[in-house]
């Protein structure tokens, strides 16, 4: 997924997707949408249950695995939708609303905990960390995972400004959207996110 995700960026930029048949591309969205949905809602955050370190690290390693797979799956889908002279076919529903559903579960219970510590839950259910103090002490390094997701995160928020422009969405799926493009000016550390929703809110606004 994460081959195709690349090469579906290089054929967008060449301009050729148009140029396969419909119907395939319709199934490959079909099948995209599955692998979305498979990492759509799983939470990334160590539970501090029973289960050791080395368990707890081997077990997000994997949900990690399936997000990331996921993340790949959406910018290969964006791309499809995104690129130049696609057919009304391609633009489907369900896939744009499994997209978007991923990336607002995503920005909110994995990326904005990892950079700003505001958003972080007390795992032993002390409630949200809130302390502005807590935003000094937090420590800057990221796993090298996280980054990647993070930059995966970006480039379909960015690409979803450019699907806006292109296809008439739902009222419902504009909400869901708007407040994608609201929320990352409240958190901290994620600058060039707060750049790509600013292209969002613009596309929105347009409506």
């Amino acid at each position: 997924l994460s081959e195709l995700g690349s090469e579906s960026a290089k054929i967008k930029a060449m301009g050729i997707m148009d140029k396969l048949s419909t119907d395939k591309t319709v199934k490959v969205l079909n099948i995209l949408e599955k692998n979305i949905q498979d990492g759509s809602k799983l939470s990334t955050l160590l539970n501090h249950n029973n289960d050791t370190e080395d368990e707890e690290r081997l077990w997000r390693d994997l949900i990690m695995e399936r997000v990331t797979k996921s993340a790949d799956a959406c910018l290969t889908a964006i791309n499809i939708m995104t690129s130049p002279n696609m057919p009304k076919a391609v633009y489907i529903e369900d896939v744009i609303e499994r997209v978007i559903q991923y990336t607002k579960f995503h920005l909110q219970n994995t990326l904005y905990p990892q950079y700003d510590p505001v958003y972080r839950v007390d795992p032993h259910g002390g409630g949200v960390l809130s302390s502005k103090a807590k935003r000094a002490k937090c420590s800057t390094h990221k796993q090298r995972v996280i980054v990647m997701l993070y930059n995966k995160v970006c480039d379909i928020v960015s690409s979803l400004s450019e699907l806006l422009e292109i296809q008439l969405l739902t009222d419902t799926t504009i909400l869901q959207v708007s407040s994608m493009g609201i929320t990352p000016f409240f958190v901290e550390n994620v600058s060039e996110l707060q750049l790509c929703a600013i292209k969002l809110v613009t596309a929105v606004s347009v409506f």
